[in-house]
């Protein structure tokens, strides 16, 4: 009952795939297209959107009218960097410089180089005068995030959604209490058993500390295509 309330007072999930058809049916307030697998370093940024479009042969075109859709309907849209693979590292503060033309960029660190993610962030947070970029932060549940906690600990992100899976993980006291009280905490869990093949944890205790936390947003999913097609709700 919790996850069914939950969104549907603050339904915010992640688009990880190119799925128009059922998107355009669900809704949602926050969506996050991933991944930017490839960036900083001095290598051309590579998109990889799980094969529903080639950004090689500029096939990827057609999700602007998407965006577009979104947008019309409120929905805030990110860019998701990093992901599990992939190949992504900051040199230098100059290399987390910049423009920024969607809603808001999601991290989700989760290799390479640890440094300068803050420098990023401040960048992003100050690269527009005329608007708000949100910012997002997916760490890992373990509590420090082994890739970009002096990231979190700027205040910067406004959302900041915790993986509680593939990893055995009790720390949502931690978390809550970590992350800056202007920012907001998402309890993060696979919308199915196969988007965690390591295996979803979430011990039984985290529920009704969601309902008291102050800072805690929402429930969100791993990923949308499973969330529409599977069992869990």
């Amino acid at each position: 009952m919790l996850f069914h309330l939950m969104s549907e007072e603050f339904r915010a999930e992640i688009e990880r795939k190119h799925f128009a058809g059922n998107l355009r049916h669900w809704e949602l307030q926050l969506c996050a297209l991933a991944f930017l697998t490839v960036f900083g370093n001095g290598q051309n940024p590579q998109l990889n959107l799980a094969g529903h479009c080639d950004p090689n042969s500029n096939g990827c075109t057609g999700l602007g009218d998407e965006i577009k859709h979104y947008k019309d309907k409120g929905i805030q849209v990110f860019l998701s960097i990093g992901g599990a693979s992939g190949s992504y590292t900051l040199s230098s503060s100059d290399d987390s410089k910049g423009d920024a033309i969607v809603d808001g960029i999601d991290f989700d660190i989760e290799n390479g180089g640890t440094e300068h993610y803050d420098d990023l962030a401040s960048e992003l947070a100050g690269s527009s005068t005329e608007r708000k970029v949100l910012l997002a932060a997916a760490p890992q549940c373990p509590y420090p995030d082994a890739h970009f906690d002096s990231s979190i600990a700027t205040g910067l992100f406004d959302y900041v959604w915790v993986q509680f899976y593939n990893n055995p993980c009790e720390q949502q006291k931690s978390w809550t209490s970590y992350v800056p009280p202007n920012n907001t905490v998402f309890l993060g869990l696979p919308a199915a058993p196969d988007a965690a093949p390591i295996g979803g944890y979430i011990p039984s205790n985290v529920l009704p500390f969601v309902k008291q936390a102050s800072n805690y947003g929402a429930v969100i999913s791993w990923d949308r295509v499973r969330d529409v097609r599977g069992p869990i709700r």
